[in-house]
């Protein structure tokens, strides 16, 4: 049975954003889902976890889990905590969703020292070729679903954040490139070659 979107981006995250989390940290997840990954932590690092979606029943699913969470507007909830309030600020393929994404990663930076972000990398020679061939994104495990039911999103391929973070001043104190199946690294020509990327960003100091 072919593995779902969200058994794969589960995978991913979970491995690689855990491993650079501390014990015991405080971490904020924005666009937190059902709390999946905010349950794992708790377990696996004792981390005091807060989650933040827009979705009404996935709050209710963190709830079951025991993971705190908000539901809200992302930018909304950020202003009302003080500066250096987390440890750790997640946001998982939550980005190209957000309308100012610039305005959310420095306010992530200013409430925490270390933000991770991940995403599909739209530069993927996959999705080149779909288009080239068929005019259209292509529709695989990864993607199951057709345009009309996609949720509304700002495509982001490697070149263009890590353009961004040099633009911006951003520290890009880790990153992890994925090849297509989200799980082999890929060191050589990411931006066309990988089909997902995970970024450890730090405060400029």
């Amino acid at each position: 049975m072919p593995l779902s979107r969200s058994t794969v981006k589960r995978e991913v995250d979970f491995q690689i954003i855990s491993d650079w989390i501390e014990p015991k940290s405080r971490v904020l997840d924005l666009g937190c889902g059902r709390g999946i990954l905010l349950e794992y932590l708790k377990r696996t690092k004792n981390v005091r976890g807060i989650g933040v979606d827009v979705d009404f029943q996935k709050i209710l699913s963190c709830i079951k889990r025991g993971v705190t969470a908000y539901q809200g507007d992302i930018e909304k909830i950020l202003k009302e905590f003080p500066d250096d309030f987390f440890d750790w600020i997640i946001c998982s393929r939550t980005l190209q969703e957000l309308e100012h994404s610039n305005f959310i990663i420095k306010e992530a930076l200013r409430l925490s020292r270390h933000l991770a972000i991940s995403f599909a990398n739209e530069g993927f020679w996959g999705n080149r070729l779909s288009i080239l061939r068929t005019g259209s994104q292509m529709v695989n495990k990864v993607y199951p679903e057709t345009w009309e039911k996609r949720r509304l999103s700002k495509p982001i391929s490697i070149a263009e954040f890590e353009r961004f973070c040099a633009e911006q001043n951003l520290q890009i104190h880790r990153k992890v490139y994925l090849s297509g199946d989200w799980k082999t690294p890929c060191s050589i020509l990411p931006n066309l070659r990988a089909g997902y990327a995970i970024y450890n960003i730090t405060r400029v100091r």
